[in-house]
């Protein structure tokens, strides 16, 4: 790889790195991202107020498919403890997950691509996309058009991971990822004094019954070989120390990979709630939302990966990864609309902190081989995936 293109990379990500910005708020990091794709001549647009689109067309003869290539772009609010000279600028915000290493890759496989325009046909359509940390990003994209004109045949996502060493392709067949849910729990008493229980309905005692309950609903109500996750998160109430709440609050979410279960764990937990709240003659409110699919890898995108990986990597560095992660990614709200596959590609550091650490950092390694494995993706995809009946 041209040690000139790998150091205008480390460039770009420790620019966007500095200068990190929450969800819909990616002004700055979009301005560069448009710049650079300018500058070397890629046709953009700019769907709702941040976020870009890139465009490579193909000049050689044959069929006019299009692929879709994925890199988020917000960070987190989390104060960097990275120490690194290149930290974030930003007080309270950094880039805890890796987004700006996504881009960056996608945004030089972009480079790479428009340098051999004359060897495949089609259009390869590069997408930065805010606010995927919170709900709605994706969408947001989606809505905005950015799967029409032309339509997208197929999409590949792309995350660093730091559980694989750099340069390592992580690949899952099916379910990689869960879908995400959030719910809210309201338990309604009736408030006294602390010394007179028998004259108030207690609300944190109700409420305590009901995070047992749920929790024994996943223990005892699911198949144990089913994979899910019940968090509560946030509980709050209470006025103070001798006072009987009137009003218990709980948030938290739930994960699953089964889509029979993702749809029958809100009225489990209702029920559970209903008759817990009936027994202590407590009243509730109950209020379920889904924020994300499960995510789906098609068989024929991933095929398309991995034979890319081995031939950028060496068969040595694809790795098939056994187990699906809990963790969300609205990436999964692509793959309803098109053929596509998420991949995780190895960035570990000196030490390996998780994702969403204030430590979290990557070996800027990782950023051409990354780029170069987009760029081969993107083109084994034009020539092999079928048109999609998949519509927006």
């Amino acid at each position: 790889m041209n040690k000139q293109f790998a150091q205008l990379l480390v460039f770009i990500r420790r620019q966007i790195h500095r200068n990190p910005e929450l969800g819909n708020n990616e002004f700055k990091t979009s301005a560069l991202i448009e710049k650079v794709l300018k500058a070397h001549g890629i046709k953009t647009i700019r769907p709702g107020k941040t976020g870009v689109v890139g465009f490579i067309e193909g000049t050689a003869s044959g069929r006019k498919k299009c692929v879709a290539l994925r890199g988020d772009i917000d960070a987190l609010p989390i104060t960097e403890q990275t120490g690194a000279p290149y930290a974030s600028k930003t007080k309270g915000v950094m880039h805890a997950c890796g987004h700006d290493a996504n881009a960056t890759m996608v945004l030089g496989a972009a480079l790479l691509l428009s340098r051999k325009k004359n060897k495949f046909s089609g259009t390869i359509k590069c997408l930065f996309q805010p606010n995927e940390e919170s709900s709605g990003g994706a969408k947001g994209f989606i809505h905005a058009g950015v799967l029409n004109k032309p339509k997208v045949d197929a999409i590949v996502g792309i995350h660093v991971s730091p559980w694989l060493r750099v340069g390592e392709l992580g690949l899952k067949r099916g379910a990689m990822m869960a879908a995400v849910d959030q719910f809210a729990i309201e338990i309604i008493g009736e408030g006294g004094h602390g010394a007179y229980p028998h004259l108030a309905t207690d609300s944190v005692v109700v409420a305590s019954q009901v995070v047992n309950a749920l929790q024994a609903l996943v223990s005892r109500n699911v198949d144990p070989v089913e994979p899910v996750v019940l968090t509560i998160g946030k509980i709050f109430g209470g006025e103070r120390f001798n006072i009987i709440a009137g009003k218990v609050t709980m948030v938290g979410t739930v994960r699953t990979i089964s889509e029979q279960l993702h749809r029958r764990m809100p009225i489990m937990m209702e029920q559970k709630i209903k008759h817990i709240c009936a027994a202590f003659g407590a009243k509730y409110t109950f209020k379920y939302d889904v924020l994300g699919s499960v995510l789906k890898n098609n068989d024929a995108a991933l095929d398309a990966c991995l034979q890319a990986g081995v031939q950028v990597l060496g068969a040595n560095k694809v790795k098939m990864l056994e187990k699906p992660s809990m963790g969300g990614e609205d990436f999964a709200e692509f793959l309803r609309f098109a053929l596509g596959c998420f991949i995780y590609v190895g960035a570990a550091g000196k030490k390996a902190y998780p994702w969403h650490h204030e430590k979290f950092n990557i070996d800027e390694k990782v950023l051409p081989v990354g780029a170069e494995l987009l760029a081969a993706i993107a083109e084994k995809l034009l020539n092999s995936v079928q048109r999609t009946a998949f519509s927006v």
